[in-house]
């Protein structure tokens, strides 16, 4: 039996064991961020161990992942406030040159269950968000907000935060 250490598969079986293109696993290893060998041939081999060892996540740049404005309201009356924050994200989005998604939400801060805010901390949990980007703090939640914050440093997601309240 081969021992698993010494495994090398095809670079479209590695693209299929981490849930990726082949022109992302070309471009990893050229990046040095994925170790392969050249078979005789010059076809790419890459470690079976290695690639066992690797969330795409680590992988990912930034630029690879998405940068999500993240807007809330607590009731109806403010949909102007919404409206004006949605701006003001897209605006600094855009100044600094940053592809985006918005995602709003209606509701309270103390209310976790809310459509938007789940969506988004699905899509931080699985790795695709680069960055998170707020108008104030209390916008993602009234309380719990540094939870949030702390699963996005594990998943290497930057937060920005445009206005900041003084402590």
């Amino acid at each position: 039996m081969e021992d698993i250490q010494s495994v090398t598969i095809s670079i479209g079986d590695a693209a299929k064991e981490l849930g990726v293109s082949v022109d992302t696993i070309r471009r990893w290893s050229d990046q040095g961020k994925i170790r392969c060998e050249r078979a005789p041939s010059g076809h790419r081999r890459f470690y079976l161990a290695d690639l066992k060892r690797i969330q795409p996540r680590d992988l990912k740049q930034s630029e690879d992942r998405a940068t999500i404005n993240y807007a809330r309201v607590s009731s109806h009356d403010q949909k102007n406030d919404l409206t004006r924050q949605i701006q003001a994200l897209e605006a600094f989005s855009s100044a600094n040159g940053w592809q985006f998604e918005t995602i709003q939400d209606l509701g309270s801060g103390l209310n976790y269950n809310k459509k938007g805010l789940n969506r988004l901390l699905n899509r931080i949990l699985k790795g695709d968000v680069g960055r998170l980007v707020l108008t104030h703090k209390d916008r993602l939640l009234r309380f719990g907000s540094e939870l949030v914050f702390a699963i996005c440093e594990q998943m290497e997601t930057e937060v920005v935060i445009i206005n900041k309240y003084p402590e």
